[in-house]
C-alpha cells in the first residue's frame, strides 16, 4: 500500500500547480493596516485606492498562477546553465519574462515619467510577493532591476536616466548589482575592481565580481551592470569606492544597441537552491576594458550602492514570506490528502487525513502565523515607505521615514529566518515523502536558505538595527514604537473580548522584554560591544517578533468589529485564531530572548579560542 500510495502521489500530482495567490489577506493588510484609503489621499496616487489595488492585484495572480508558477518546478531540474558564449534559461522563462515586461509588471511603482505606473510600494509589494512565490529563481531577474532603478533615479546623471531608465522600467533591459569579489564579501572596503579615467570622460573598468544574480541571461537585450570600483587615486577602504554603469552593449545616440562591451559572464554557480536564477562570475576588461559611466560622484558609490540594498533588503524580506505561503500551501494540501492512523481524539471510525492530528495542526498553525505577521509587518512598512517619500507634510515623511528605515532589518531578518523554519516545516508535514524531491516540499526549504545570506546576512541586519537603528538614537526610535504597541495593547484589552485580552497579555510580555533589551542595547553597544553584539541576532527575532506580533493585534481588533463580520465572517474568525495562537506559540518567546540578550552575553564570548 505505502508505494502504492508512492506512486499515485508522485505522478498523478504536480507540483508546479499548486499555488494560489492569498489575495484576501493581501488586500486586509492593504486595507487595514496599510491604510490605503489615507495613501490615496497623498498627491499623486488619488487614483490608488482600495479598488486599483483589488483589480492591480486579481490580474497579477492569474499571471503568476497560470504562466509563472509552472515553470517553478521545472526550473529546479533544469536549471539555467553557461554554454560557453551566454547564458540559457530553463524552457520557458523567456516567453514568461516576455509577458511580465509587456504586461507593465517591471515599472509597477516606477515613476510615470520614465513610463513606469507610479503606483505605491504598498501595491508593489504585493506583487513582488505572488510573483516570488509561483517562481523566486525568476523573480530575482526583476528584483535585480528595481534595485538599479532606484540607483539611478536617485544618484543618476540625466544623461545616463535618459539613456537607461525607460527601458529598464519596461523591462526591456534589466539590472544587477556588482559588490562581490573573490576577496572581497561583505567587506566592501576589501573592493579591488578598478577604474581607469578616459579622455571622454569614460572609464574602463577592470576586475572580477562574483555572485552576480542574472549577470548574464537570455531573457532581456541588454544588461545594465552597475559596479563598483575603485578610480586610480581613490582613498583606501570605503571612502574610495564609486559606482558605475557598464552595460553589456553600449548604447548608441539614438538609443539603439551597440557593440558588445567588454564585460563577460565566465561561469555560473551550482548552487543548493533558484536553481534557475543564473548567478554568475563577471570578468571587466579581459579585451582592453569595460566601458563604464560614473554614477553621481566620485568615492560616493557605497552612499548609492546602498539605495539599491535597501530596496532590495526590503524585497528579500518579502521573498521569505512568498516562499513561506508557496510551503504553507504545499503542506496543507498534502495534510488533507495524505491518510495515515486513527485521529487520538476517535473523531473518525478508522485512519483519516492527517491534517486531524493535533501535531500536524500546530505545525500548520504555526506555518500559518509566522507567514501572516511576517506579511502585515511588511505592508504596513510599505505604507511607510509611501508616506516617507510622497507625503506633502515634512514632518510626516520624517516620522515614516524613521519607522520604515527601523522595519527593514527586520522584514528583511526576521521574515526571512522564519521562511526557513516554516518551509522545515513543511517538510516536516510530509513526513518522509517531503524528503522526496518529486513532491516539490524540499524545494522551498532549499530555495529559502539564501535568504538569510544574500543582500547582507541576518547577522548584518542585526548589526543595523543595534549600532544604526537603536544605538546612534539612544534606543528613541525603538521606545516610539513600543508605544504604539502599548496603544494597541490597551485596544484589545478594552474590546472585552477573551482571545483579544489574551493576545494584549501576550503583546505587553514581549513589549517589556523588547524594551529592556533597547536599554541594555543603548546603554552598552560603546563601551561594551561584545556584550551587545553577542545579542544582536537574538535582538532582532525579539524586535521582529513582536512587530509582526502586534501587526496581528491589529488585524485581530478589525476582525471583532461588526463591518468586518458582515464582510466575511469565516475568514475574520481566522485572523482572530491565528492572532491568539502567534500570541500564544511565537509571541511568548520574547520574554526568553531578552534573558539570552541580557543575562547572556558572557557566555557567548567565555570559550577559549583554542577550545573550539
Amino acid at each position: 500500500m505505502p508505494f502504492l500510495y508512492l506512486y499515485l502521489y508522485l505522478h498523478f500530482w504536480r507540483p508546479d500547480m499548486s499555488y494560489i495567490a492569498p489575495l484576501k489577506d493581501m488586500l486586509f493588510n492593504i486595507e487595514h493596516l496599510a491604510r490605503i484609503d489615507q495613501i490615496a489621499q497623498i498627491p499623486g496616487f488619488e487614483e490608488a485606492g482600495l479598488e486599483t489595488a483589488q483589480a492591480v492585484l486579481e490580474e497579477c495572480a492569474k499571471l503568476n498562477q497560470d504562466v509563472i508558477s509552472p515553470l517553478n518546478w521545472e526550473g529546479d531540474k533544469n536549471p539555467s546553465f553557461h554554454n560557453g558564449s551566454g547564458v540559457t534559461t530553463t524552457p520557458g522563462f523567456k516567453d514568461a519574462y516576455k509577458q511580465y515586461a509587456e504586461g507593465g509588471w517591471q515599472g509597477l511603482q516606477h515613476p510615470t515619467d520614465f513610463g513606469g505606473q507610479g503606483l505605491p510600494k504598498t501595491i508593489g509589494a504585493a506583487c513582488g510577493e505572488m510573483l516570488n512565490s509561483a517562481n523566486m529563481a525568476f523573480a530575482l531577474c526583476p528584483l535585480l532591476t528595481d534595485g538599479a532603478i532606484e540607483a539611478l533615479l536617485t544618484a543618476g546623471s540625466d544623461e545616463l536616466k535618459a539613456t537607461y531608465l525607460e527601458k529598464l522600467v519596461s523591462g526591456e533591459w534589466t539590472g544587477t548589482m556588482n559588490l562581490t569579489e573573490p576577496q572581497a564579501g561583505s567587506d566592501l572596503a576589501a573592493v579591488r575592481t578598478r577604474a581607469e579615467p578616459q579622455p571622454d570622460g569614460t572609464f574602463k573598468i577592470f576586475g572580477t565580481k562574483i555572485y552576480i544574480t542574472y549577470g548574464e541571461h537570455d531573457m532581456a537585450d541588454n544588461i545594465v551592470h552597475l559596479v563598483l570600483a575603485r578610480v586610480q587615486g581613490a582613498p583606501e577602504g570605503v571612502k574610495g569606492i564609486s559606482l558605475f554603469v557598464v552595460p553589456k552593449f553600449l548604447v548608441k545616440a539614438d538609443g539603439t544597441l551597440g557593440e558588445r562591451n567588454d564585460v563577460h559572464c565566465v561561469s555560473i554557480e551550482h548552487k543548493m537552491g533558484i536553481k534557475a536564477s543564473p548567478t554568475a562570475v563577471l570578468q571587466f576588461g579581459d579585451h582592453g576594458g569595460g566601458v563604464g559611466y560614473l554614477v553621481g560622484q566620485e568615492n560616493r558609490g557605497l552612499e548609492y550602492m546602498f539605495i539599491m540594498m535597501n530596496a532590495a533588503r526590503y524585497a528579500v524580506g518579502v521573498q521569505g514570506i512568498a516562499i513561506a505561503e508557496r510551503s504553507y500551501q504545499r503542506a496543507v494540501q498534502y495534510a488533507r490528502d495524505r491518510v495515515q492512523s486513527r485521529p487520538v481524539d476517535g473523531s473518525l471510525p478508522g485512519a483519516g487525513p492527517i491534517i486531524h492530528h493535533p501535531d500536524v495542526r500546530r505545525m500548520l498553525m504555526t506555518m500559518r502565523a509566522y507567514t501572516e505577521g511576517c506579511r502585515a509587518m511588511a505592508s504596513t512598512a510599505a505604507a511607510a515607505y509611501d508616506a516617507s517619500h510622497h507625503h506633502p507634510d515634512a514632518e510626516v515623511r520624517k516620522q515614516n521615514q524613521a519607522f520604515y528605515e527601523f522595519m527593514v532589518p527586520l522584514v528583511k531578518g526576521y521574515s526571512t529566518e522564519m521562511s526557513l523554519e516554516v518551509t522545515s516545516l513543511g517538510v516536516q508535514v510530509h513526513g518522509g515523502m517531503g524528503f522526496i524531491e518529486e513532491t516539490g516540499a524540499a524545494q522551498y526549504y532549499r530555495d529559502a536558505k539564501i535568504l538569510t545570506i544574500y543582500e547582507g546576512t541576518t547577522a548584518i541586519q542585526a548589526n543595523d538595527l543595534v549600532g544604526r537603528k537603536t544605538a546612534r538614537d539612544a534606543g528613541q526610535t525603538a521606545k516610539a514604537l513600543a508605544g504604539q504597541v502599548a496603544q494597541t495593547e490597551a485596544e484589545l484589552m478594552a474590546s472585552g473580548h477573551a482571545d483579544a485580552q489574551a493576545v494584549a497579555k501576550r503583546l505587553h510580555a514581549a513589549r517589556e522584554a523588547f524594551i529592556q533589551v533597547v536599554d541594555f542595547v543603548a546603554g552598552n553597544t560603546k563601551a561594551h560591544p561584545n556584550d551587545v553584539f553577542a545579542g544582536s541576532v537574538p535582538y532582532l527575532m525579539l524586535a521582529g517578533n513582536l512587530m509582526a506580533g502586534w501587526q496581528l493585534g491589529r488585524s485581530l481588533l478589525v476582525a471583532l468589529t461588526p463591518e468586518a463580520q458582515a464582510q466575511d465572517a469565516g475568514f475574520m474568525a481566522a485572523k482572530i485564531t491565528t492572532a491568539r495562537f502567534y500570541a500564544d506559540h511565537i509571541l511568548s518567546k520574547a520574554p526568553g530572548l531578552r534573558d539570552s540578550i541580557v543575562e547572556g552575553a558572557g557566555s557567548v564570548t567565555a570559550m577559549a579560542l583554542e577550545a573550539f
